[in-house]
């Protein structure tokens, strides 16, 4: 009986330590923040419209008594040199037949290569687009960035065009602010079209939201969300104030409608003139922003450890 009760009481023992280890682990979660918007794809000029090209020489038209307004030939310029009525006729008909047969060969096989410079309306409807993403990490004595951040996301407008305009210059602002605490920096830019833009840029911000183990502060397409982190007293989670060795990742990713070339980063100086051009991007240029970090609640930190493995572009400032 005495063996049974204490085989009774290590089964319930061993089940309480894996329950409340799980749950440490649980509340040992990265916190993260995130600010962001993709309203500028919906106000971009519609990509499912495509205006006709006409490829006929300028001055064309069909007038009635034979008249060719704008100076130009036309239709029934081309008549005569098929034999319909009379002409120039001769040679110099058959030149002429000769290069527009050359011309409208060379057109459709440029249209057929993909060469889009054939077509304006392509250039109106479908234009180029830049996906960037900037990485800062800070050491964690830059706690003035995570009540800098948490205030943008309480307070931004992320419904608006001008509202993420405004978020993506005080978040520039906001790192500027604290060049001491700049340690790691990456960059890159990838350049697509309108119609693929948006896919891509979701594509980049779910591969970075992923890292986060827990979105504790949310402020997206106008949606606002907390969730209070309670911190363990142990654990991974160690107070504000801890030494070297932990850090603050900052990620910018930006879809523009301009030409960003983001210079690779070699040094603080980089790095500065990437954040200035990243804020001198105007709302009509906007197309979509997210402004993500870790950690976001404040005592909870990034090791140097997961930094590595979670953020391995990373160079030294």
């Amino acid at each position: 009986m005495f063996k049974s009760l204490s085989r009774t009481l290590l089964a319930l023992s061993l089940v309480s330590v894996l329950l409340f280890s799980h749950a440490d682990q649980a509340l040992a979660a990265r916190s993260g923040g995130r600010i962001g918007g993709s309203g500028g794809f919906r106000s971009a000029p519609s990509r499912s419209y495509r205006q006709p090209v006409t490829r006929y020489p300028s001055g064309g038209g069909y007038y009635p008594g034979g008249g060719y307004p704008g100076g130009g030939f036309g239709f029934p310029f081309l008549i005569p040199f098929l034999g319909i009525g009379g002409g120039f006729g001769g040679l110099f008909t058959i030149l002429i037949f000769i290069a527009l047969a050359n011309f409208l060969v060379s057109s459709f096989r440029r249209v057929g290569s993909g060469d889009e410079s054939l077509s304006y309306s392509d250039s109106y409807t479908n234009p180029p687009v830049s996906v960037a993403r900037l990485q800062v990490g800070l050491l964690a004595e830059a706690r003035d960035l995570q009540g800098d951040l948490n205030r943008i996301a309480e307070t931004a407008n992320t419904g608006s065009v001008e509202g993420l305009d405004l978020v993506l210059q005080e978040t520039v602002l906001a790192l500027l602010r604290h060049p001491e605490y700049w340690a790691y920096a990456s960059s890159d830019t990838q350049q697509t079209r309108l119609e693929a833009a948006e896919e891509k840029f979701n594509r980049i911000v779910l591969a970075e939201r992923s890292k986060l183990q827990a979105e504790t502060l949310s402020n997206v397409n106008q949606q606002l969300r907390s969730a209070q982190k309670s911190l363990p007293e142990t654990g991974s989670i160690q107070p504000s104030d801890q030494g070297p060795g932990e850090y603050i990742i900052v990620t910018l990713l930006v879809a523009a409608q301009a030409n960003l070339k983001l210079p690779q980063l070699n040094s603080s100086q980089d790095l500065r003139q990437t954040l200035n051009q990243l804020g001198a991007v105007s709302s009509d240029q906007l197309l979509a922003l997210e402004v993500l970090w870790e950690p976001q609640a404040e005592g909870d930190t990034l090791t140097s450890e997961e930094l590595i493995a979670e953020y391995p572009n990373l160079k030294t400032m």
